[in-house]
């Protein structure tokens, strides 16, 4: 295991140190990570990090060791990256943001993957819950002022839910259940008709609700698979999902 670990750090992930932390609800967290790394980034709207958080500890495996979290915020002159953590799962990534302080070290690596800021259309919605809110926010401020987005973000309880970094609040927020499918979709119908030229959607978070929205839009809107992004965050019956 620790020869595993060596490698990681020394060879697949790059250092940085935690430098703030902010609880932006009862159920998130924001982290900056500090690294001359980060400066050199080649980065596009939408990607993500791998972050090693349990590197060092002996009674976790090693697939508990590394998780995926979307990139919030960059800064390439001052070499840092906000990123928003959900805790309401109660998994390894929740237990180590709550308790991890200043000052610490972790380790990271950029990692791209096809959940990406895409400004071809002319009108966009975006559908989350609380642990897809900080990639949504990401993905709507790259497309450009230009652009009509509309926004379905839920949680369970609604004051979990965080405005962007700028303050900003672009998409509406619901309290809701988890998977909540037939709500999400008498809102969607809702929101159709304010949908002009060329449309795109991004879904993400609960991987039971970006299944039956994917068939939603394909079966009964006849969507083609071009125009709908999924990223299922996490499923409460698996740990790690990326």
């Amino acid at each position: 295991m620790k020869i595993i670990e060596n490698i990681l750090k020394s060879v697949v992930l790059d250092e940085a140190v935690i430098s703030e932390k902010e609880q932006l609800s009862k159920s998130a967290y924001r982290i900056r990570i500090q690294s001359e790394k980060i400066k050199g980034l080649e980065f596009h709207p939408g990607a993500f990090l791998r972050m090693g958080i349990g590197i060092g500890k002996e009674e976790l495996s090693m697939k508990d060791k590394v998780r995926s979290y979307s990139i919030w915020d960059i800064n390439h002159h001052e070499g840092f990256i906000d990123i928003a953590i959900a805790t309401h799962s109660n998994g390894i990534g929740s237990h180590w943001v709550t308790n991890c302080e200043v000052g610490e070290k972790l380790y990271f690596k950029l990692k791209k993957g096809k959940f990406l800021a895409d400004d071809s259309a002319e009108s966009y919605l975006m559908i989350g819950d609380l642990s897809a809110l900080s990639h949504l926010y990401m993905i709507q401020k790259s497309l450009g002022a230009n652009k009509n987005v509309k926004g379905i973000v839920y949680s369970q309880n609604q004051s979990d839910l965080f405005e962007d970094l700028d303050g900003n609040t672009p998409f509406d927020f619901y309290k809701l259940p988890q998977n909540p499918s037939q709500e999400i979709i008498e809102k969607i119908k809702e929101i159709l008709p304010d949908l002009e030229g060329k449309k795109m959607v991004y879904i993400a978070g609960d991987s039971r609700l970006c299944v039956a929205l994917t068939q939603f839009f394909r079966k009964e809107l006849n969507w083609e698979s071009s125009q709908i992004k999924t990223k299922p965050f996490w499923n409460p019956e698996k740990k790690g999902l990326e």
